[in-house]
């Protein structure tokens, strides 16, 4: 199963929503296409915006097994895969694993909210960790 602390989880979507509420940041659609274009495109004015950069540091000092337990997490809260699918959507992290995991979870539109329902998914809920 999640081999992520809940707390810990919550604690990212928590840092996630202030920066994604912030009055300059403006995400576009996430494209199906499998260009990373568009994660440049939506934190380019962002690298100096110090809770993106906390939240880019602590996720990239994730060890990639760990980024891809968050990663994957999104995908079910976003409806890519259900709670009885949690290996298949852990694996399919794991096998499309970059560097770039950070900026990929904080570029996506309501990733803070999909990292936040497939926690509950999994039987954790935000509320309870708060």
């Amino acid at each position: 199963m999640l081999q992520l602390n809940p707390r810990f989880v919550c604690g990212i979507v928590s840092h996630a929503r202030e920066f994604h509420a912030q009055e300059d940041v403006m995400l576009p659609e996430e494209p199906d296409n499998q260009n990373d274009d568009w994660i440049d495109e939506a934190l380019a004015e962002h690298a100096d915006n110090p809770v993106y950069l906390e939240l880019k540091n602590t996720i990239d000092e994730l060890e990639p097994e760990l980024q891809a337990n968050l990663v994957a997490l999104m995908w079910m809260g976003r409806g890519d895969y259900t709670e009885d699918e949690w290996e298949l959507a852990l694996q399919e992290a794991r096998d499309n694993w970059t560097p770039r995991t950070a900026d990929y979870l904080l570029a996506t539109p309501m990733g803070a909210d999909y990292l936040a329902e497939g926690l509950a998914m999994l039987g954790h809920s935000c509320e309870d960790e708060g």
